[in-house]
């Protein structure tokens, strides 16, 4: 039973022996290959290489951060112009609405000198047609004081053979009186008539003015209709160019999103190499470890059946 269990131990001492010789060779190989990859120039010029790359990458990333500020601030100082061209409008469309009111004013008060005038004139007609009446009274008055005149000389021829009933000093005093009347209601038609002319005057003034008012309003309303031509055509093209700008920016954008999202994918591209390289290290330590923890078992067990195998011997 003894030999049995001493030629199994053997067997099982053999066995990690064979074993022991196996991962110690392995080790070495392993050792080796460390020491060459670490003293080799392969190895530092791919670390160099990747720190380069790694470098070249984040310049990237910075200068694209760089121009996304650049166009963010470039799209805050289209949207500042904007702002400014649209409170310009605002303006403009006041001044359109005030020019509008001013004109419909100008229009109402030319409306009311036109009626003015219209009015002066059939009043004019009236006082013409007044004054014609007035005359054609007049000439009748004085057609029956011309026929009380004649019949008062017939009567006075009639009369002279009785120059005692005749009063010569009323007659005069009559026909002074009819002579003052007279001049009277030419003094008075001449008044009426130079008052009418006056009026038709001031209402042909008036009219005058409103015309030169009215062209002045339209001359001005046509000075406004091109300024805001203008402002239209300025607007259009600051639209247009603003339209422009905001397809670039957006083109730029998508170019500098897609550019972000290619070095995001490379640098996850990266993260993983370099977790892998990290893991495959970290893969070799633990087993150069637990090959270390093996090989010091081994001697640990070599050395403890070596001692018991002497123990009986002694």
């Amino acid at each position: 039973e003894e030999s049995l269990q001493m030629w199994d131990l053997n067997k099982r001492l053999e066995a990690y022996l064979a074993r022991v010789k196996f991962l110690e060779e392995e080790n070495e190989v392993l050792r080796a290959e460390i020491q060459s990859a670490k003293g080799s120039p392969a190895g530092d010029s791919w670390r160099a290489k990747y720190e380069e790359e790694l470098r070249a990458l984040r310049d990237a990333l910075d200068h694209a951060f760089r121009e996304k500020c650049t166009a963010e601030l470039a799209r805050d100082n289209l949207y500042e112009e904007v702002q400014q061209v649209k409170n310009r409008c605002q303006k403009e469309q006041a001044a359109r609405e005030e020019a509008k009111k001013q004109l419909s004013l100008s229009r109402k008060e030319l409306e009311e000198e036109r009626r003015a005038q219209i009015w002066l004139k059939e009043r004019a007609v009236q006082l013409e047609k007044e004054v014609e009446a007035l005359l054609e009274v007049h000439e009748e008055e004085k057609a029956g004081l011309d026929q009380e005149i004649a019949s008062f000389s017939q009567s006075l021829e009639s009369f002279r053979c009785a120059p005692v009933a005749f009063q010569p000093v009323e007659v005069e005093d009559y026909s002074k009186r009819l002579s003052e009347i007279w001049k009277g209601a030419v003094e008075t038609y001449k008044t009426e008539v130079s008052q009418l002319e006056g009026s038709l005057c001031q209402a042909k003034e008036n009219l005058w003015k409103a015309v030169e008012d009215n062209q002045q309003s339209q001359l001005q309303l046509q000075h406004l209709e091109k300024d805001l031509a203008g402002l239209k055509a300025r607007k259009e093209m600051l639209e247009e160019s603003l339209a422009q700008q905001w397809q670039e920016q957006r083109g730029e954008a998508e170019k500098f999103q897609l550019a972000m999202e290619a070095l995001e994918q490379e640098k996850q591209t990266l993260r993983v190499q370099i977790a892998q390289v990290l893991e495959d290290r970290q893969q070799l330590m633990h087993l150069k470890m637990s090959l270390s923890l093996e090989v010091a078992t081994y001697r640990t067990l070599l050395e403890a059946e070596s001692t018991r195998l002497q123990m009986p011997a002694g």
